[in-house]
């Protein structure tokens, strides 16, 4: 990862210097500098077209929405500068001083996200706390949440730019769901085949898509330059007073402008933090502040263009290139919200939170380039749905957002674990720190609740069925693993037993599959007893997920010596990597394990699981349990073993 070590102590952000790479004593810069500074700017681009899409889609709509609330109110000159002042107080505090400054310094090993953050401060508490995982289970599931709607609102966003282009008038309205239904269907069909190819040009277009933001900003806020106003938050505290709660109420529409913030923080892993802090202080941030004090200049001077700020700002001459800009902007930020929801569904089956989902890698170059065809059907209906549901961006901000506050509080919640027990600050000033955020992100968070009547429930309900299906999964799963335990013979009683008694032996190496290594595989008391036989070697395999994204390949397999024909081996993956067995295994010749796939056979133990009324969990939860480890993804494609290898070995157990 160019661009920034990672760090996870505590210590001050360090935002990229202007000659980073280059030595202090050096009289001229060398070859090798000129290559990071490089390296440093191409990781910058890119992260402003992945990072960055959301929320640079928003100037289409957000303040289009608050000042609709505010001229409710007080209306006049402070409903405008109010609002724009409100506006980029939010940008500073919630995006620059909690994600920018003070959040992304607590990564995970270089990675971020809130499943990144869990697994983060579970490491911190040096256990597993059933608060800090709830957190995470409630801040993954909020995210899907906000991942349906965010490409619903940006497409439909940019292509109701038509309503107000030259010459149409209401001619093309009729098309405008459609069009952006199409455009959507086609970018959830070409995930199979992946994105990297295109990925490379998502930079470049945001870059000019911010530029273009800027630029218009600029020229309208010569209409009125008293918005300069707007930078003290005087103004914007002054319209929050005299609304009451109607100020309460336009909160939640300001807090369309910080949509996306969270990005910053779960696509650290991909860029690093000096790119991503690069992007933001010296590109996105000043063209957002151009943009968002250029609509509200342009309303003072012409109050009508508050219908629909945006492109009221976009002279005749240029109108439609900057739609067909636009459109394509919100389709790159689709794109990001997509990637994000496969990585997130990566980690959760990892860290044990989902059952194990077909994942499918679409580059052999990058690892991190993945296709999840579940999530991606599931996405896409989801999607269209709203579409037919809301039919329009206005309605839709009414559903946005609370996702987004969600995971922000949640964010901040969890962040206490790591300040206080790993980066060890004195108690006064991680509750001066945290409880600030906090009491901001709870204020964004209420307000946005107002809005539940409205469309707000929508992504409540997914994820409350999303932290269900979650409980239900850990919860059987331990259900499970702990009735296999109390009925499983331990490993040093099998093998006592097996020398007393030896069975006939087979030529070979057998591989069996468990998530407990202390007692005998379910497959390999089967094959004893229906069998009658040993292998050769016998390899008990675990694999287990860090608390870390990745592991190096050093640290990846553990082999331990049992008797002279068992081995325990571990693998270990990151919560952000994909196992492949047959691979890691092949390792294990420099440790003196002759391991030839030709002659090896796969054993796992296939459970059938019938509900139970009178143990375990409701007999509802059981049977959604039992349709989840149905419909899991097998053990063989997600472990990558070759088929011709695999024996399964059944057993019916009740949850």
């Amino acid at each position: 990862m160019a661009g920034d070590a990672p760090r996870g102590d505590g210590a001050p952000p360090a935002l990229p210097p202007a000659d980073t790479g280059s030595a202090p004593h050096a009289a001229a810069p060398s070859v090798g500098d000129h290559a990071h500074k490089a390296g440093f700017w191409a990781l910058t681009i890119g992260a402003i077209g992945v990072v960055f899409g959301d929320i640079g889609t928003s100037p289409l709509y957000a303040l289009r929405e608050a000042i609709a609330h505010a001229q409710e109110g007080v209306g006049g000159d402070l409903a405008v500068i109010g609002v724009v002042s409100l506006a980029f107080w939010a940008l500073m505090i919630v995006v620059t001083f909690k994600y920018v400054l003070f959040l992304m310094r607590a990564d995970n090993k270089g990675e971020g996200g809130t499943l990144a953050l869990m697994a983060l401060a579970t490491h911190a508490v040096g256990r597993r706390s059933p608060w800090i995982f709830a957190l995470g289970v409630c801040g993954a599931a909020l995210f899907y949440g906000d991942g349906v709607i965010t490409p619903a609102i940006s497409v439909l966003s940019a292509i109701e730019g038509v309503k107000d282009a030259p010459g149409v008038g209401t001619s093309l309205d009729a098309f405008i769901v459609p069009v952006a239904a199409v455009i959507l269907i086609g970018l959830f069909l070409v995930q199979s085949r992946g994105t990297a190819g295109l990925a490379k040009f998502f930079g470049p277009i945001t870059a000019v898509w911010f530029l273009s933001l800027g630029a218009l900003g600029l020229v309208h806020i010569f209409d009125d330059i008293s918005i300069f106003r707007a930078i003290s938050p005087h103004y914007g505290v002054m319209l929050l007073i005299n609304d009451g709660f109607l100020g309460f109420v336009i909160l939640g529409s300001v807090f369309l402008a910080v949509t996306g913030a969270e990005a910053l923080y779960a696509d650290m892993g991909h860029f690093g933090k000096g790119p991503i802090r690069a992007g933001w202080l010296y590109l996105v941030l000043p063209c957002l502040t151009l943009n968002y004090l250029g609509q509200g200049a342009m309303i003072l001077d012409n109050p009508a263009a508050a219908t629909n700020p945006f492109w009221a700002m976009v002279p005749q001459a240029i109108y439609w290139p900057m739609l067909l800009l636009a459109t394509v902007a919100t389709v790159i930020a689709s794109q990001a919200v997509i990637t994000g929801a496969f990585s997130v569904t990566q980690q959760a089956v990892q860290l044990g939170l989902l059952p194990r989902i077909t994942i499918r890698f679409t580059s052999e170059s990058q690892a991190g380039q993945i296709f999840v065809p579940a999530v991606n059907s599931l996405l896409m209906i989801g999607v269209l749905t709203l579409l037919v549901v809301f039919q329009s961006s206005h309605n839709l901000t009414a559903a946005y957002g609370v996702a987004v506050t969600g995971v922000m509080l949640i964010n901040t919640l969890m962040s206490f674990s790591v300040i206080s027990k790993k980066w060890k600050w004195p108690m006064w000033a991680v509750l001066g720190t945290l409880i600030p955020f906090g009491f901001i992100d709870t204020v964004f968070l209420t307000s946005n609740l107002l809005k539940i009547p409205q469309g707000a429930w929508l992504p409540l309900v997914m994820g409350a069925a999303l932290v269900l299906v979650m409980w239900t999964w850990t919860r059987g799963s331990q259900i499970l693993a702990d009735k296999a335990r109390k009925d499983s013979l331990p490993m040093a009683d099998l093998i006592g037993m097996l020398s007393a008694r030896p069975p006939h032996r087979a030529p070979g190496t057998a591989v069996f599959l468990t998530s407990d290594p202390d007692v005998a595989p379910v497959a390999l008391m089967h094959n004893l007893k229906h069998n009658k036989v040993l292998h050769e070697k016998n390899v008990i395999l675990t694999v287990r997920t860090a608390d870390r994204p990745r592991v190096p390949e050093s640290q990846r397999v553990l082999m331990e010596p049992i008797n002279d024909d068992f081995k325990r081996i571990t693998l270990t993956y990151g919560f952000m990597e994909s196992p492949v067995v047959p691979r890691a295994l092949a390792q294990c010749r420099k440790q003196g394990l002759k391991f030839d796939i030709m002659s090896t056979s796969f054993f796992l133990g296939r459970r059938s699981v019938v509900p139970s009324a009178s143990q375990g969990m409701p007999l509802w939860q059981d049977k959604l349990y039992i349709f989840l480890m149905r419909n899991a993804a097998n053990p063989t494609d997600f472990f990558h073993i070759p088929p011709g290898r695999v024996v399964e070995l059944g057993t019916q157990v009740s949850v």
